[in-house]
C-alpha cells in the first residue's frame, strides 16, 4: 500500500483552467490533466528560478520529491504540446467549458 500523499502547499492559483490547441473542438482532444501540485513546482522552478531545495521548502516536501513532480509536469506539458492534447489544469476554481 502506498504511503499517503503530503499536504503541498500551493501559493500561486492559476488565472486559467486550460490550453488547447487553436483551431480543434475540445470535445475532440486527448486530455493531459496537470495537477496543482506539478503547476505549483513549474512556477517555482522554471518562472521564479529558484534552486530545486528553496522551491520543495516552500512547498513544504523533499527535494527528490520536488524533482519527480517537476519531471511530470514537464513530461505532462511537453506531451500536451508535441501531440496537440488538451492541457487541463486541476484543481482549479473555475469551471472550464471543456470539462465533461
Amino acid at each position: 500500500m502506498p504511503r499517503p500523499k503530503k499536504c503541498r502547499h500551493i501559493h500561486c492559483k492559476p488565472c486559467i483552467s486550460g490550453f488547447k490547441p487553436i483551431g480543434e473542438p475540445a470535445h475532440t482532444l486527448e486530455k493531459v490533466v496537470l495537477e496543482m501540485d506539478e503547476f505549483e513546482a513549474i512556477r517555482l522552478a522554471d518562472l521564479e528560478n529558484l534552486y530545486h531545495e528553496e522551491a520543495a521548502r516552500q512547498m513544504g516536501i523533499s527535494r527528490p520529491t520536488f524533482g519527480n513532480i517537476l519531471t511530470m509536469a514537464h513530461k505532462k506539458i511537453a506531451d500536451a504540446l508535441v501531440n496537440g492534447k488538451l492541457l487541463v489544469i486541476e484543481g482549479h476554481e473555475k469551471e472550464t467549458p471543456w470539462q465533461e
